[in-house]
Formats: structure tokens, C-alpha cells, sequence
């Protein structure tokens, strides 16, 4: 029997980023299209008939009208926020004070952070969610749990163990010289494993005193092929916070920089109020923030700017923020960048939320030659999505009168019920579409 696999539909595929230049050039949409699959890698994209005869002995998939395009990639999820997700009424710091931090007191317990570690990624893969980047907590055992329930998944996944040595509760601070170990331990035990990335995790500055970041930053100086997370610039008072207890630092994104925490590996989760000079040396160095629009407006950070960002070069991922963000779909999460974009008086068209949510985030990740796009030797992990699952939805498809206008109200409207199919790796592990 062949191990050829071939995915007939509507496909989407990237030829350059939609928002450098005209995005007809970038994105397209085969509407006759086919995807070939072999040992959990694309072999060949093209015509669905072409690639049908020649190659014969393939088990094919006809998905009609359904669209298919790179699995959803999240680049910015606090997975140990699981079950908090949703929680009332409170701004950053009190969020973390009321929520965040009595749940993740619990992650010590390798059989708890094992049980939502599972029921996280299970949620991401119900949504088309294939990779995801989190933060764990300051215990090693989050890490190993969201680990091992990555590769039981075959899903690729980033984390990193948060490190935190003041401004949060007794059981939840770590030291200067435990972060440092506790790291590289994980590194050395996970990175590179499969499909496993390591992230260095300063939660922000604000919890971390000046010794642990240059413990930290000497640590990515060691290991500077992992990645390194962290937050910038959520909310205002939090700016003023950290700005307190870095009074030499020139802005917040200086609290990183004067301690090794700025590089082309940096992930920056947030950036919302940014002044010229952090968005300048971001640009300069090529690190990446990432816009989670969900979370920005339930917790009324502010309206991310990405005009500014995009004008600067600067690469842009997308991500829910589960649980401060409200929802574990990376379609809602489209349609609240939209909406932050409009606010901002920018109409961010279909393909650039589209590739936001795929391409932009694995380049924000240093994935991009593996995943967030249809592209020959890149993993099969793909999501097919529904254009008419729901009443609401179908009727104004069905006025389209091109193929974007038919994706549009699915970014907008859709949800869980919106994902027919999850492919990881080749290998299809998720199907929500079933009969009652």
C-alpha cells in the first residue's frame, strides 16, 4: 500500500508576505487545488487532477469547496492558564494576583500540569491550532508535562519554564542561579527532541530582579539557537511599574536589552505602546512581537499598532494568549486583529489575517522552513477549514462573488465548528465535523 496521501480542494499557498507589496502577488487560492503527502512531509502542490495522475497509487481525500491551508500556529499561549480562561473583571496585574498565580501554584504537580497540559493541546487541535509557543511556570515538571503531551500529539511545540525570583507569591519565585540551572536542564533534556523547541522565559522584568536577568541573558549567550520569550509593553501601568524599578533603563524594551535579552531570537509578546526608539532597535536586530488581540481588549491593554510595525520590518506573529485572551481559536483571534486594525484605520484584508495566523507566526518563531506554510519539504500539518459551517455563515458565502469574500465571514464568524479536518505530521488526528 502507498504512503502517498493526496488532499483535493480549495488550497492556499504563500509566495511572499501580503504586506510587502500587493497581496494578490503573495497569497493564492488553487481552487482545483491538491496537496501530496509522504512520510508527514509535502511532496508536491498542485492541480488536484494533475497530481491525481500522476500519481495513481495515492489515497485521496476530496474536501470539495473546503479551503486548505497551513495548520494554525499561536506563537504566544500561557498553557498553565487552561482553566482560567474567561475569569471576570480584572486588569494585568491584578489578573495575575487574583488568577494566574494560585492556579499556577498547582504545575508543581507533575499529574496536574500532565492533565492540562493534555486538555490544552487537545483544545488547540479542535481549533486547527498544529504549534503553539507557552510558557510553562517556574516548576520544570510544566515543561516535561507539555512536553511529553506534544510528543504523545505529534504537534510541534516552544516552551519554556517562566522564571520569576520577586513580585510574585511564596512557592511561585525561583532564584537568579535556579533559573539558570533549571533552563539549561531543559534545554539539554528537550530541545531539538522531535518536534520540541526550548524558549527562555523571563515572565517580564517586573518579576525578575537585575541578577536573574543577567543570569539569563548570559544563559541565551550560551545556547543562542533556543529562543528567548518574554512581555513588553501590555498595559500602561505596567510600563510605569517596570520603569520604577529600572530607573537608569531608557524604556522598557532597555529593562531586556542592557542584560543580553534583545536578539533576533526574541519573542515579544504584547508591544503595544511601544515608543520609536523600541520599535527602531527591534527592527535593527530583527526581533519579533507578537499581537494578541483577544487578550488586549479582555483585559484592556490597548490597540496594537500594525501599521507601525509592519512600516518598520519588524516581524509580526499573531497568538491567542489563553487564558488572559478569551478564546482558544485562532479564527477569533482573526477577527479581533481585524477589529483592533479597523480602530486603528487599517482594513486588514482576508490573506494578511490568513498569514498572520500561519506564516507570520512561524517566522516569528524561526519555524518557517518547517511549518506555517503549503510548501514542497515543509511538515504536513494542515487545517482544513469549512466555509459554510453554520447557518449564518453559509448565507453570506453563498453571495461571494470571489473566493476571499467567501473566507472573510469564516475569519469573522467562525469557530471550532469551522475546522472539518487537522492533519499533524500526515497523519489526520482530529475530526470535530461528526454526526450527532
Amino acid at each position: 500500500m502507498t504512503n502517498q496521501k493526496l488532499l483535493c480542494g480549495q488550497v492556499l499557498t504563500y509566495s511572499g508576505d501580503p504586506f510587502v507589496g500587493a497581496w494578490q502577488d503573495a497569497v493564492h487560492v488553487n481552487s482545483s487545488g491538491g496537496v501530496l503527502i509522504r512520510d508527514g512531509v509535502i511532496e508536491a502542490i498542485g492541480n488536484a487532477a494533475t497530481l491525481q495522475a500522476t500519481h495513481p497509487d495515492a489515497q485521496v481525500t476530496q474536501y470539495g469547496e473546503k479551503l486548505i491551508l497551513p495548520g494554525f500556529v499561536d506563537a504566544h499561549v500561557h498553557y498553565p492558564q487552561t482553566g482560567i480562561i474567561a475569569s471576570w473583571g480584572k486588569r494585568l496585574i491584578d489578573w495575575l494576583n487574583t488568577y494566574t498565580f494560585p492556579e499556577e501554584m498547582r504545575f508543581g504537580d507533575p499529574a496536574y500540569a500532565a492533565e492540562i497540559a493534555g486538555r490544552y493541546l487537545d483544545l488547540t487541535l479542535s481549533n486547527g491550532t498544529t504549534t503553539v509557543c507557552s510558557y510553562a511556570t517556574i516548576h520544570p515538571e510544566s515543561v516535561d508535562a507539555i512536553f511529553e503531551a506534544a510528543l504523545a500529539r505529534g504537534q510541534r511545540v516552544v516552551a519554556g519554564k517562566t522564571c520569576m525570583d520577586r513580585n510574585a507569591p511564596d512557592g511561585l519565585r525561583d532564584t537568579a542561579q535556579s533559573a539558570y540551572d533549571d533552563s539549561l536542564a531543559l534545554i539539554e533534556k528537550w530541545h531539538g527532541v522531535e518536534r520540541a523547541h526550548y524558549a527562555i522565559t523571563p515572565r517580564f522584568s517586573p518579576t525578575s530582579t537585575v541578577e536573574q536577568l543577567e543570569t539569563l541573558g548570559a544563559l541565551w549567550a550560551k545556547r543562542p539557537e533556543v529562543l528567548m520569550q518574554t512581555h513588553l509593553s501590555e498595559q500602561v501601568d505596567e510600563i510605569e511599574w517596570a520603569k520604577g524599578m529600572y530607573p537608569d533603563a531608557r524604556d522598557y524594551l532597555d529593562t531586556y536589552e542592557a542584560y543580553g535579552l534583545l536578539g533576533e531570537r526574541g519573542i515579544y509578546g504584547h508591544s503595544i505602546h511601544m515608543e520609536p526608539r523600541e520599535m527602531d532597535r527591534l527592527s535593527e536586530v530583527g526581533g519579533a512581537v507578537v499581537h494578541c488581540p483577544t487578550s488586549n481588549t479582555f483585559i484592556g491593554s490597548g490597540l496594537f499598532d500594525m501599521a507601525a510595525m509592519k512600516a518598520r520590518s519588524i516581524p509580526v506573529g499573531l497568538a491567542t494568549d489563553t487564558g488572559g485572551g478569551s478564546s482558544f481559536s485562532m479564527l477569533r483571534t482573526m477577527a479581533a486583529a481585524y477589529e483592533i486594525a479597523q480602530l486603528r484605520g487599517v482594513a486588514l484584508h482576508a490573506s494578511q489575517l490568513l498569514w498572520l495566523a500561519t506564516a507570520g507566526s512561524a517566522r516569528s518563531l524561526h519555524l518557517q522552513d518547517h511549518i506555517g506554510s503549503l510548501k514542497v519539504g515543509n511538515d504536513a500539518d494542515l487545517c482544513i477549514l469549512d466555509l459554510a459551517s453554520t447557518p449564518a455563515i453559509a448565507q453570506r458565502s453563498t453571495r461571494a462573488t470571489d473566493v476571499w469574500e467567501a473566507i472573510f465571514p469564516t475569519l469573522m464568524m467562525g469557530d471550532d465548528r469551522a475546522i472539518a479536518d487537522v492533519w499533524v505530521q500526515g497523519q489526520l488526528i482530529n475530526k470535530v465535523q461528526q454526526e450527532p
